[in-house]
């Protein structure tokens, strides 16, 4: 059984499912993307969970066992009396503050339709509302996909960054959305194939036949996750030139537009998950041929984001 320490990495033992599969297992969730969302925000209680959220006492009970036994949550009684307990973030779940930061960015800019209006973001620092910029941490300049160079590294295999978990989405869609919710985002990473057939497209998978057999995912999942994406935007589909009935599917200018949440995934796990044998993925930014991280900026005054300099102001 692994031992996952909230305040130092997971270390895997060789072979084992590495960095990106367990972050897509554990991340890819839409029931855990919503209970961080929410504790982030300072939500620490199951009941202030059940007020926000449209979920079941049993998937409430698991997701929190789950992410407290992954070390993210720590369980604090409160109340000797009543043994009544809440569940504080440790460092590694408030490290996430990054993905969570670039997911409201991208739904943000590129999704109109959300059911409630998102919180507005200040910055600390300077008082003003900004948006976040990616950067390089080595040269602090703006980064791009098309800036990046590399691949899968020493523990880096397409079976060993197959999803480790077994969730599911709840009935209903993601696409839906509902209060409180990021409904595209949750569409493209709120479950485990979605996260991980977006991240093939990322390292260059364009056919149904290279996602069916790179991922190990079932083929009829493959499709409807394909079809789903190519409906929200997020791919296109095009002939193959070898074939015209074998289409290819590429990221548009808003699925390039996700690089940041896909990256600040990667740079989360492999933080906390560390194989025997190396990284799973390895890449350098092309520009300085530094190894690349990813940092946030402030658009307004372009200093450097830390998650406590980050206010949620809500909605006018």
């Amino acid at each position: 059984m692994l031992v996952h320490p909230p305040d130092r990495p997971t270390q895997l033992p060789p072979g084992h499912v590495n960095a990106v599969g367990l972050t897509l297992g554990l991340i890819g969730d839409e029931w855990s993307l919503l209970i961080l969302r929410y504790a982030i925000r300072g939500a620490r209680r199951y009941g202030e969970w059940r007020a926000e959220l449209p979920i079941s006492h049993a998937v409430l009970t698991r997701r929190l066992a789950q992410l407290t036994e992954m070390g993210i949550f720590e369980r604090v009684e409160y109340q000797s009396r009543a043994k009544r307990f809440e569940y504080r973030l440790t460092k590694r779940g408030r490290d996430l503050w990054p993905v969570l930061l670039s997911i409201w960015a991208w739904e943000a800019a590129w999704v109109p339709e959300h059911v409630e209006s998102l919180p507005a973001m200040v910055h600390r620092r300077c008082g003003q509302e900004f948006l976040p910029i990616l950067v390089c941490s080595a040269c602090l300049e703006p980064v791009r996909p098309r800036d990046i160079a590399g691949g899968f590294g020493p523990s880096g295999t397409w079976e060993r960054s197959a999803p480790a978990a077994t969730t599911r989405r709840r009935s209903g869609s993601s696409f839906e959305g509902g209060a409180g919710m990021f409904p595209q985002t949750m569409a493209l990473i709120g479950n485990r194939w979605s996260a991980a057939i977006l991240g093939g497209a990322f390292q260059g998978l364009h056919r149904f036949r290279d996602f069916e057999q790179r991922l190990g995912a079932p083929p009829t999942i493959i499709a409807e996750r394909l079809r789903a994406f190519c409906e929200l935007g997020v791919f296109e589909q095009t002939p193959s030139p070898e074939r015209p009935d074998w289409p290819s599917y590429h990221l548009t200018e808003k699925g390039r537009a996700f690089f940041p949440v896909i990256m600040t995934l990667i740079d989360w796990g492999q933080r906390w998950f560390r194989a025997a044998e190396g990284p799973a993925l390895v890449y350098t930014h092309q520009a300085c041929g530094r190894a690349f991280q990813p940092q946030f900026v402030c658009d307004a005054c372009k200093a450097p984001l830390r998650g406590n300099e980050v206010v949620v102001e809500p909605p006018a």
